[in-house]
């Protein structure tokens, strides 16, 4: 397999949104093609009440619980709880209403990601995927637990459905362990380190807690790795997925491919629907 490098390290920075509410970009939107599939990804904060029913179109959320027990609600699925480790996979596709919200005296840590749908899925039927940790599929090493929530890792399969194929995973290492995740050479993708510290792709570029590391691009014909080496304890997610090569029109909360599209978005809202 060909080795990846990091081509960039970035400290993540927050600020204080409201009383109630943290918040830290780990990935900043506009970068459409940088980013490709990805739109935006933050770090959360936020207790109850910071955020109240409000719609998405055109994207999925990829939401993962660091801290505290999240509730969810919608105008399609019902609702649930996520606890830390679990995650929710959300397909708005044409629209859908949804709230989440921490449980009463809980301040939830969260990570939530957006990632873009192409043209011919932005209209898609709504959907949700609740994994949790206990239950998803897990590669298991001398000193390392990798929980793989969407694609593979190193032949172990998640059952996630994709409609852009992403590979999620999250990997627990113990100081001096090395583990490495394998890719297919066209995806671009990014590390998020949520604890500790290591030495990441094959110039050992040193992260830490915070920091959001760019994996270098690869080739399309090629298989690749990344090298994950902990120098102290360290919980890391890896996010990589296929770019999707579309022009991108984001309003708010809505991600589409033309001007056009996102004044319908916003005129069907306010008529009700997605109700």
């Amino acid at each position: 397999m060909v080795a990846r490098g990091i081509r960039s390290v970035r400290d993540v920075v927050f600020q204080e949104n409201s009383p109630t509410h943290k918040v830290g970009l780990v990935i900043e939107p506009g970068n459409w093609e940088d980013v490709d599939p990805f739109l935006l990804m933050a770090e959360d904060y936020f207790v109850r009440g910071t955020f109240g029913m409000h719609p998405h179109r055109g994207i999925e959320t990829v939401t993962y619980v660091i801290e505290g027990k999240l509730e969810h609600s919608d105008n399609k699925t019902g609702g649930g709880e996520l606890l830390p480790g679990d995650v929710q996979w959300m397909t708005a596709g044409k629209g859908i209403m949804h709230t989440e919200d921490p449980a009463v005296g809980d301040t939830v840590r969260s990570l939530q990601l957006w990632v873009n749908l192409p043209s011919a899925k932005k209209m898609t039927e709504p959907r949700y995927q609740n994994m949790r940790a206990q239950d998803m599929s897990v590669r298991q090493e001398e000193g390392a637990t990798v929980r793989v929530f969407s694609g593979s890792s190193m032949g172990v399969m998640a059952a996630t459905k994709n409609y852009v194929p992403v590979t999620m995973v999250e990997l627990n290492v113990e100081a001096g362990v090395t583990v490495k995740q394998d890719l297919p050479g066209s995806y671009n993708g990014f590390l998020y380190i949520v604890e500790g510290q290591g030495m990441f792709g094959k110039d050992r570029t040193v992260g830490q807690a915070g920091q959001v590391l760019w994996l270098e691009r690869g080739l399309s014909n090629e298989h690749t790795e990344v090298s994950i080496q902990a120098t102290e304890k360290l919980r890391v997610l890896l996010y990589a997925g296929q770019p999707i090569g579309e022009k991108v029109v984001a309003r708010g909360p809505f991600v589409m491919n033309s001007e056009e599209e996102i004044v319908q978005a916003y005129k069907d809202y306010r008529e009700g629907k997605f109700e």
